[in-house]
This record gives C-alpha cells, structure tokens and sequence, in this order.
C-alpha cells in the first residue's frame, strides 16, 4: 500500500493538470473568442493571452513537479476567481456545474499546495 501511496500525488497533480493545459491549448484555437468571453466577467481583452499561457505553464508546471506549491495555490486562486466571474448564474444548470466544478479544482490544488507534491516531482517533497 505504501507504494502506491507513494503515487497518488502524482496521479493527482496530472489529473487536476489535465483541465489546465487542455483549456489552455483549446483557447489557442480561437483567441479573439476567449478575448471576447473574458470582457463579460469584466477583465479587459489584453488578459486573453496571459492567461491562455498560464493555464498551460501552471498545468505543465504540476505535471513536472516544479514549484509545485507556488503553482497549486496559483492554481486554486484562478479557479476561485474564475468560478466568481464566469459561473455565478445557478438558474443555469450547466454554470452551477462548472462553479462546483472549478471550486472542487480549487480544493484539489489546495490539498497539493499542503502536502506538495509527491514522487517524482522536480521539487523535493
């Protein structure tokens, strides 16, 4: 059991890495779009490529194991604040998910940020 304990941190930082660098790549494909959905939650357009780059370098970051809790408490304050911003709207259904859904990431990010970041990870545990 200890073996596989030794692990699950690992397992943990991909997964919770996985949403960051497939929405990052995704927005690659239509940056003015994500420009445009960005000015809804009330942020100025420029933002647009910031944070395209961040959900890849912190999703990268995780999966590494470098900086590891930099990079997780990083991580759940954007998922915080985009759940705030983008999905407020609990009479739809879908937005309430997706709050619940970056408020769970947020929590996962915050169990790596505690406990860091496992084996193997760049960092020293």
């Amino acid at each position: 059991m200890d073996k596989l304990t030794t692990y699950i941190p690992f397992i943990a930082r991909l997964l919770l890495s996985a949403l960051f660098i497939v929405g990052g790549l995704g927005k690659l494909g239509d940056v003015q779009g994500f420009a445009g959905y960005i000015t809804m939650g009330g942020l100025p357009a420029f933002l647009a490529w910031p944070a395209i780059l961040f959900e890849i370098a912190v999703g990268l970051a995780m999966i590494a194991g470098f900086q590891t809790r930099i990079m997780a408490l990083l991580a759940a304050g954007f998922c915080v604040v985009t759940a705030l911003l983008y999905h407020l709207n609990f009479a739809d259904q879908v937005q309430s998910i997706m709050f619940l859904k970056n408020l769970g990431l947020a929590g996962g990010f915050l169990m790596v940020f505690a406990y860091g970041p496992g084996k193997p990870a760049l960092d020293k545990a």
